[in-house]
């Protein structure tokens, strides 16, 4: 298959448009060389090994995991230097993430003193120490500690045996989805003082923050500028998608899209094609179809996507294929095993999805 039209590729398939994604990618570096800001862009959309050694490539220092699971991929990858955002808890899985220590150098979030101690107790177990971050919570309100706990709880980290204490992170998540320029960016940037002011107070109390992180795709212009920042983990932007342009307010190019086939004309305003919420999903943004009839509404069943038309049209046919702009990411690469790789409409790349399933 490879060199064939990417419209010989059999349906449904998930189809990556290189150019459009290494402009993005290119786009996203130099914002953060240009500032002056390490980059470790998550990869819970990108799930794909191949795609990370692209951006350590262009500059990236390293890989953001949501998952153990994400990370064992990521590290039999080859890939060294690997933050766990998200706190790992439970015998089974902390044993795999110490036992991950001796292939790569994991970091991991952590934000009660229980956690702490089972880290610290499995880490000492294998002879290794781990890395730890505490997480802050500055807005969004999931999971980290307060502010006004995190030197507390910095000092508890520090004084586990099996810990080292790397630093903070945080998620300034609350603000992505402000539409007005101005007062999206100083939601941000007071977000993004909770943490840093919280660094600042764990050097000051002795405890240095090598790593202050935080910033999505839908931030990363305005946190990539901001004073005490040392990393930044928007991974998400090198695909974008109709969330990150319509919901987060992100003018990147769309790069992933979902290959289908017509497969029924039953009315002349009314298309029927063979993806469907198996194979993209609409959880947060509803997939767009590229095609030049004026699409009215899209609608997702199992199998099937049925696109409305405001008037009628014979175009498309059936057998003929159509892309839809992928909705979100995150939730449409986990449904597909591999990722068709085009350039210039030409199949380049078959590439193996290793991450996905790992949701442990």
């Amino acid at each position: 298959m490879i060199g064939c039209s990417k419209l010989e590729i059999d349906t449904p398939a998930l189809v990556l448009d290189l150019g459009v994604m290494e402009r993005n990618i290119d786009r996203m570096a130099s914002t953060f060389r240009a500032a002056g800001v390490g980059w470790r862009p998550h990869t819970k959309a990108i799930k794909t090994p191949a795609i990370a050694h692209k951006l350590l490539q262009a500059g990236a220092l390293g890989v953001t995991c949501a998952k153990v699971g994400e990370a064992e991929v990521m590290a039999a990858a080859g890939i060294r230097d690997i933050l766990i955002a998200n706190q790992v808890v439970g015998a089974a899985k902390i044993a795999r993430l110490v036992n991950l220590l001796p292939h790569a150098d994991v970091v991991v979030a952590a934000d009660s003193r229980q956690n702490a101690e089972a880290l610290s107790r499995a880490a000492c177990e294998v002879g290794r120490r781990l890395r730890v971050v505490i997480e802050v919570d500055v807005g969004m309100h999931r999971a980290g500690v307060p502010p006004s706990g995190a030197v507390d709880f910095a000092r508890v980290v520090a004084s586990q045996p099996g810990l080292r204490f790397a630093g903070v992170m945080g998620w300034e998540g609350q603000t992505v989805g402000i539409a007005d320029r101005s007062e999206k960016e100083r939601a941000v940037v007071e977000s993004v003082r909770l943490l840093t002011d919280c660094a600042a107070a764990c050097a000051a109390a002795g405890l240095p923050c090598e790593i202050v992180s935080c910033g999505g795709t839908g931030t990363y212009a305005i946190t990539s500028r901001l004073p005490g920042v040392t990393e930044i983990q928007a991974g998400g932007g090198i695909f974008a998608d109709v969330y990150y342009r319509e919901v987060m307010h992100v003018d990147h190019e769309c790069a992933l899209t979902v290959l289908a086939t017509v497969t029924s004309r039953p009315t002349p305003t009314r298309v029927i094609c063979d993806a469907g919420k198996k194979t993209m999903s609409s959880d947060a943004a509803a997939p767009r179809p590229l095609i030049s009839a004026d699409v009215e509404s899209i609608g997702l069943s199992a199998e099937h996507a049925r696109i409305s038309l405001r008037t009628p049209s014979e175009a498309p046919e059936i057998g003929d294929k159509i892309e839809f702009v992928v909705g979100y990411s995150d939730t449409t690469t986990m449904l597909h095993d591999e990722i068709y790789a085009v350039r210039n409409g030409r199949l380049e790349v078959i590439w193996p999805i290793l991450g996905r399933g790992k949701l442990r």
